[in-house]
């Protein structure tokens, strides 16, 4: 993999997960299709992903403080939807999909994250090859970081990957 140093805005003014084919909407932490899902929704500025989301109050682990599990969920939807998004960017087609999913995923939690207010996710690409992307995450509330990842992911044929023995 080579490292990635600048991703110019070329995609549309669109959140990344709306411009995925069906198939691809039904994840529980970002599927637009998955009513009991997180529901979160990336785009970029400039260089990076951004997301902001809003936790309710079903998603704590103690009172007043997020549940881990929900945080590590939300940085690897935030971290594939990058990785896809990159790898639109970087063939310049947004009519092909691309299916990068997570090959691994390290999550550390640097202090509580309060449930009370909003959380936004900034993710960069850091590393870029053609069948594996590695993002790194940042979870947010205010301006404190309160946690921080690394999302590595492999492309896979929807084809064979979306394919359900019966």
């Amino acid at each position: 993999m080579s490292n990635v140093v600048n991703i110019r805005h070329i995609m549309p003014d669109e959140y990344i997960q709306d411009l995925w084919p069906e198939e691809g909407t039904f994840c529980w932490g970002c599927g637009k299709n998955n009513k009991h899902g997180l529901q979160l929704k990336s785009h970029w500025e400039d260089d990076e992903t951004v997301a902001i989301w809003e936790p309710k109050e079903y998603h704590l682990a103690f009172p007043g403080v997020l549940n881990g599990g929900i945080i590590a969920t939300l940085i690897d939807c935030h971290g594939t939807g990058t990785a896809n998004a990159a790898a639109h960017k970087a063939a310049k087609d947004f009519n092909q999909h691309f299916f990068h999913v997570t090959a691994g995923i390290s999550v550390k939690y640097l202090r509580p994250t309060p449930i009370d207010k909003p959380v936004t996710l900034r993710a960069r690409v850091t590393e870029m090859g053609e069948d594996k992307i590695k993002v790194s995450c940042d979870l947010y509330s205010d301006e404190v970081m309160c946690a921080t990842g690394e999302v590595l992911t492999v492309r896979v044929d929807p084809s064979v990957f979306l394919k359900v023995e019966k």
